[in-house]
């Protein structure tokens, strides 16, 4: 990639595959959980999800491409580390792991999003600004949800 545009388009297409990934994990991870809590988070984050893969869309049409996603190879390393993590633990691990897990995709998500929002505002790009600002606002929101269950219940046994 020799230029900004070239490297959001990337980004853009890295973070949609990773979306879709997560669509499709986020409904084990709510059955693998033992704790209501977590379960209704898990559940609230796959439906914000769900609309962020749209919101992706939108973004897709303001530079005129077809929505698609680019393999990530973070999001697969973490989801595979997830899915390990889940099959090795039971009771308190399990939640506590899962939701530790959770949040590393969230904390890469923040910094995604962080990154595809100042590029969109450099290449100016506004439309895209204010969607990709929404998707990490969420982003931030589910990540801050996950700590609080952390802090208050999972992590205390």
């Amino acid at each position: 990639m020799k230029s900004l545009a070239e490297l959001f388009e990337h980004t853009l297409k890295d973070i949609y595959y990773s979306e879709n990934a997560l669509a499709k994990a986020l409904p084990i991870v709510s059955k693998a959980v033992k704790n209501p809590e977590l379960k209704k988070a898990v559940d609230y984050h796959l439906e914000e999800t769900k609309g962020q893969i749209g919101t992706l869309k939108k973004v897709f049409k303001t530079l005129s491409i077809k929505p698609e996603g680019t393999k990530c190879d973070a999001v697969v390393g973490l989801l595979k580390e997830a899915d390990a993590l889940m099959a090795e633990s039971e009771d308190v691990a399990l939640d506590a792991g899962a939701l530790a897990a959770c949040q590393a995709v969230e904390h890469y998500e923040i910094a995604r999003y962080g990154s595809l929002r100042e590029w969109a505002k450099v290449l100016g790009n506004e439309e895209a600004h204010v969607l990709l600002s929404g998707i990490l606002d969420e982003e931030k929101a589910a990540n801050s949800k996950l700590t609080n269950l952390a802090v208050t219940s999972i992590n205390k046994g």
